[in-house]
Parts: C-alpha cells; sequence; structure tokens
C-alpha cells in the first residue's frame, strides 16, 4: 500500500504540532522524524525530547529515523519517548541483530536504512527480522538534495529479494521525493515516500499530498 511520509526536517518547528495535525488531516498516513548526531553525519537536527513532545501531541504513527553512530544506545530512549517504528543504517556501529532485538524487546516496529554508495546485498541478511527497508535516495544530512535516480535499481533488488523470500516488505524512500520523481521510486518497488519540501510550506498540504500519491502511479 501507498504511503506519504511527511518529513518534519521540513516543517516550521515554532508550530510542529499544528503542522503534524495539519499532515494527519491532509491525508498523510505517517510522519517521518529525522534523528541526526553530528557525527554519523554532518548536521544535527532533532533529539528525544522532540519525539517525547511530538507524541503527546499526536497519535499518528512516528517513523523514527536514526542516523546515529550509536544506534543500540540510543534506540531503546527513542522507543520509550513514543517511536512507533525505528530506524537505524546499516552503516552504523553495532550488530545489527542486536539493533533489531533491542528495538523488538520495546515492542516496536523495526527497519534498516542504507546509504546511496552501500549495496542492496548488505541488508540481504536481515530482511526476515524487519517490517522495512529505508533506501537513501540523497547522501543523508541535508533536505533539499536532488532525487538519485540511479538508486531505483537498488530498491528493485530489494524488492525482488523480498519476494524471493516470500516477505511482505515495507520499502520506504527518503530524498528528493516530489511529483517528478516519486512514480520512478514506485516503479522500481517503493510504496512508502518520505518527501519534505514537497509537502511543508506548500498552500494546500492535501492537494499536495494527494498529487504526490496520483503520481505515484500504484
Amino acid at each position: 500500500m501507498i504511503q506519504i511520509a511527511p518529513s518534519i526536517l521540513s516543517a516550521d518547528f515554532a508550530s510542529l504540532a499544528q503542522e503534524v495535525a495539519a499532515m494527519k488531516a491532509a491525508g498523510a498516513h505517517l510522519i517521518h522524524v529525522d534523528i541526526m548526531d553530528g557525527h554519523f553525519v554532518p548536521n544535527i537536527s532533532l533529539g528525544i525530547p522532540v519525539v517525547k513532545s511530538l507524541r503527546k501531541k499526536t497519535d499518528m504513527f512516528l517513523d523514527v529515523h536514526l542516523m546515529l553512530t550509536d544506534p543500540l544506545v540510543y534506540a531503546p530512549q527513542f522507543a520509550d519517548a513514543g517511536a512507533d517504528m525505528i530506524v537505524f543504517h546499516i552503516e552504523s556501529q553495532g550488530d545489527p541483530y542486536s539493533i533489531i532485538s533491542a528495538i523488538r524487546g520495546k515492542g516496536k516496529k523495526c527497519g534498516i536504512s542504507l546509504k546511496p554508495k552501500t549495496p542492496a546485498e548488505a541488508i540481504f541478511p536481515y530482511l526476515p527480522f524487519l517490517d522495512m527497508v529505508l533506501v537513501m535516495t540523497v547522501e543523508p544530512g541535508f533536505g533539499g538534495q536532488k532525487f538519485m535516480e540511479d538508486m531505483c535499481p537498488k530498491i528493485a533488488a530489494i524488492r525482488k529479494e523480498c519476494e524471493r523470500l516470500g516477505i511482505s516488505m515495507d520499502i520506504e524512500v527518503d530524498g528528493g521525493i516530489d511529483v517528478s520523481t516519486i512514480g520512478k521510486a514506485a516503479a522500481a518497488g517503493a510504496n512508502v515516500f518520505v518527501a519534505g519540501s514537497a509537502l511543508f510550506g506548500k498552500p494546500d498540504y492535501q492537494a499536495a499530498v494527494q498529487a504526490l500519491i496520483e503520481h505515484a502511479g500504484l
């Protein structure tokens, strides 16, 4: 099922609760929360207090993307703060199975993300234990980058492997998603689409969400 995930990295932080409420009313399916530590990626964004505060203001599904060096330390804390799904990077420190177990132990859904230079095969061993795979279609760390179309074969390879294993998997894409690129990602096999500037700041959030759905072509 197609799902649109507004990234609050592009929202007005001074009105975050209202922005999220507006996206819910517009028909968005989940909220994407980018967590950056300034070490794993060259930027610092949000932290545990923001997730905890947001959880009190919305019942929307919170998809928390950890761009952190040591997710095993912080994943349980974000789970306690109210994340519904926690996605960590295969390139980060720690044993992926241990991180998955820590997230599952908190009763949360779990996903793994890959940077553009990481091959699809790197996450194949973990597919049976995941709810979602996040394919970065830009270099993680900053919003507003151009969609990397050469990531589409990676999306397709992950979808093919999931089908081979008989796994129903959400494949999420993050980076440069708008009406001109979402169809390409969808055709490759993605079904969850993170969008920032294509949604937040638009004059009509509902029209912006519907435009993405329509252009996904699914």
